[in-house]
C-alpha cells in the first residue's frame, strides 16, 4: 500500500467528522474551542488508580478492556472534546521483543541499549499481528466513544532512539547525541528503522478506527534547529507521510521545541502542538500559515487557585484570537498531583468563554 492509498476498511470516521477537535484540526469554524489533556487518562484520576492497582504499566497497555476503561474515564469525567488512546510511546518496541521495562519513578528502561550496527538487527518490522490488542482496544472505543474522536500516538524516531542508545530517561542525550554526531550513517539508519516502526504503529491505530493521531518527539527540545534540521526532521517527515494518505489529522508535538516550530511545521504535520514557554500568536508566526495550533496553558497553572487559573487560561485564548485553528490543551502533560476537579473545571471554563 502507497503513503496515499487509503484501504477500503478505512474510510474516515464519519461519527466524529464534524466534532469541534477534528474542525479545529482542519482549521473550520467551531462552536467552541476543542479541549483535550496530554496524559488526561492518568494519575491524576482516583479512578485510574483504583482500576490500575497492582498491574503494571506495559500490562495494563495490552489489556484491551483495561485501555478502553482507561481512555474513557477523562471523557466521562472532564467532558472533554477528544479522547487519546491509553498506551506508551515504548509499546512497539517492547511489541517487536526489545527487552525493557516501564519502571516506577524512573520511566522505560531497556536492558541491553542499542549502541552499534549489529544491534540494528534487533529492530525488525512490526505487523498488526504483534499488537492486536491495540485494534482490539481501538474498535471498543470507537463503539464507546460515538462522536467523540479517538486520538492516536506513537513516539517519533528520534525519543524513541533516545530511550534505546541511552538505556533509559536522560537529561544530557550524550550517548544519542555522540551517535548523532560521531557516525551520522548508524544514527539514520537506525532512526529510518523506528521510522518504520513507528508508521506502522500509527497505521495498525488508524486502521482501527483512531480519527486523528499525535507524533511525540518528547526530547527534541534538546536539538539545535541545524542538527534537527539534518538528522531528525527528514525521518519524522517520512513517519507522517507515510500516514497522510488515511486523511487524519497529524499532530506533531515536543517539548521546550520553540526553535523548532517551523520545523516541526515542516516535518508535515495539520497541527503543530505547543509547549508553554512561547504564546501562541508568537508561535503562529514561527509555524508559517496553513497549520493549526495546540496548546499551551503552563501545567502547573492547575496547581493555583481558581481565579489564577482561569486568567492564565484567558491569556492563552486571546493569544489564540486570531489562529486559523486552535485546539486548547496543557503545554504539556498533566501532572500526577494535579486535582482532577481543576482540569473538569478548565474544560467548561474554556468551553464556556469561548461559545459561538
Amino acid at each position: 500500500m502507497s503513503a496515499n492509498d487509503t484501504p477500503a476498511s478505512r474510510q474516515p470516521q464519519t461519527a466524529t467528522y464534524d466534532s469541534a477537535f477534528l474542525k479545529a484540526c482542519r482549521r473550520e469554524p467551531v462552536p467552541h474551542t476543542p479541549v483535550w489533556f496530554m496524559r488526561q487518562a492518568g494519575r491524576s484520576l482516583p479512578e485510574y488508580r483504583k482500576v490500575r492497582e497492582g498491574i503494571p504499566m506495559l500490562e495494563s497497555c495490552m489489556r484491551p478492556e483495561l485501555v478502553t476503561e482507561i481512555t474513557l474515564q477523562p471523557v466521562r469525567r472532564h467532558d472533554v472534546d477528544a479522547a487519546i488512546y491509553f498506551s506508551d510511546i515504548v509499546v512497539p518496541l517492547k511489541a517487536i521483543g526489545i527487552d525493557l521495562d516501564i519502571k516506577p519513578g524512573i520511566g522505560p528502561v531497556v536492558e541491553q541499549p542499542v549502541r552499534t550496527r549489529a544491534d540494528l538487527q534487533r529492530l525488525r518490522d512490526l505487523t498488526p499481528e504483534d499488537v492486536s490488542y491495540v485494534t482490539e482496544a481501538i474498535g471498543m472505543l470507537v463503539d464507546e466513544l460515538g462522536p467523540t474522536p479517538l486520538i492516536g500516538f506513537a513516539g517519533a524516531p528520534f525519543t524513541l532512539a533516545s530511550y534505546l542508545i541511552e538505556g533509559g530517561p536522560s537529561r544530557t542525550y550524550e550517548n544519542a547525541k555522540a551517535m548523532m554526531y560521531g557516525d551520522p550513517e548508524l544514527w539514520a539508519d537506525l532512526l529510518d528503522r523506528l521510522g518504520e516502526i513507528t508508521a506502522a504503529f500509527l497505521k495498525v491505530q488508524i486502521e482501527a478506527g483512531a480519527s486523528a493521531v499525535q507524533l511525540f518527539d518528547s526530547w527534541a527540545g534538546a536539538l539545535s534547529p541545524a542538527d534537527y534540521r539534518r538528522s531528525v526532521l527528514p525521518h519524522s517527515a517520512k513517519v507522517l507521510q507515510a500516514v497522510a494518505g488515511y486523511g487524519v489529522p497529524r499532530i506533531h508535538f515536543g517539548v521546550g521545541t520553540g526553535e523548532l516550530l517551523g520545523l516541526m511545521g515542516e516535518a508535515g504535520a495539520d497541527v503543530v502542538g505547543v509547549d508553554w514557554r512561547v504564546p501562541l500568536d508568537e508561535a503562529a508566526r514561527r509555524v508559517g500559515p496553513g497549520k493549526a495550533l495546540q496548546g499551551n496553558l503552563d501545567p502547573t497553572t492547575l496547581f493555583a487557585p481558581r481565579q489564577a487559573m482561569e486568567a492564565k487560561a484567558r491569556e492563552v485564548l486571546d493569544t489564540a484570537a486570531g489562529l486559523e485553528g486552535h485546539i486548547f490543551n496543557l503545554g504539556h502533560g498533566v501532572m500526577p498531583n494535579t486535582d482532577a476537579d481543576a482540569l473538569t473545571h478548565l474544560v467548561e471554563y474554556v468551553h464556556t468563554q469561548t461559545a459561538r
